[in-house]
């Protein structure tokens, strides 16, 4: 059983989903919004499985809704435009519909849902377009578990390189990024989040003290945690003192 949100800013476009999903029913309708920023709450409150999504839409995009969400659950885009066909496949959506699209070319659809991969599929690029949304983003998708979750950027203590993905270590829980140690560098502002380690970024809003250590420094964090300041690192911390 799967549960599914539709999100539609049409009447219209809602009830042929809602008559098309009476063919399949393993799929359990648990509501519907009409507009992008109603659709961030229902789908963050219910968790379902998969959306039907518009793209253009009051207040929000789809693509918009897609950044905001806790958890990103499947995604068959519903919408009239064809321009975005390519962003859509970007971020590994199920399928792209067409409207006006028949109930054959619905099911198409559905069926390619038990093909896919899904969260597994969509998380690099989903990642990718929550992260791409501004130059530092305030929020980013991260692993936990089976599932992708948001977390604020400044609430990241200290990152950690493990093999070619990356450990957020937060105020309360520990995130995996499907990117490395040095995308993460590029893509987090440097003023904030300072790389003091091969292995290591710190945030310097979340050091507590550095202590001399023979020719390097430990840094302790916030959270008790301490850091190495590697010989190759050292510039980047020498350059903050005054």
């Amino acid at each position: 059983m799967k549960k599914v949100i539709i999100v539609d800013d049409e009447s219209a476009g809602r009830k042929l989903i809602k008559e098309y999903l009476e063919d399949f029913k393993d799929l359990i309708l648990l509501g519907e919004a009409n507009n992008g920023v109603d659709a961030v709450k229902i789908i963050n409150e219910f968790k379902p499985d998969l959306v039907f999504l518009d793209i253009q839409m009051p207040g929000m995009t789809g693509f918009d809704v897609l950044t905001h969400l806790e958890e990103l659950p499947q995604i068959i885009f519903s919408t009239a435009y064809d321009q975005y066909a390519l962003k859509a496949f970007d971020v590994h959506a199920v399928d792209y519909l067409l409207k006006p699209y028949t109930k054959e070319r619905f099911k198409v659809a559905v069926e390619r849902l038990s093909k896919s991969t899904e969260a597994n599929k969509a998380r690099p690029l989903a990642e990718n377009l929550l992260i791409e949304t501004s130059k530092y983003p305030e929020r980013i998708l991260v692993q936990k578990q089976n599932k992708l979750v948001t977390i604020a950027v400044e609430d990241v203590i200290r990152i950690e390189a493990y093999g070619d993905y990356s450990k957020l270590v937060t105020t309360d829980d520990t995130y995996l990024s499907n990117y490395g140690i040095s995308t993460l560098e590029e893509r987090l502002d440097d003023s904030v989040f300072i790389r003091v380690h091969r292995s290591s970024i710190v945030n310097l809003n979340k050091v507590k003290e550095l202590s001399k250590y023979t020719k390097s420094y430990d840094i302790t964090m916030e959270n008790g945690d301490v850091v190495r300041v590697s010989r190759g690192y050292m510039d980047n911390i020498k350059k903050l003192m005054y």
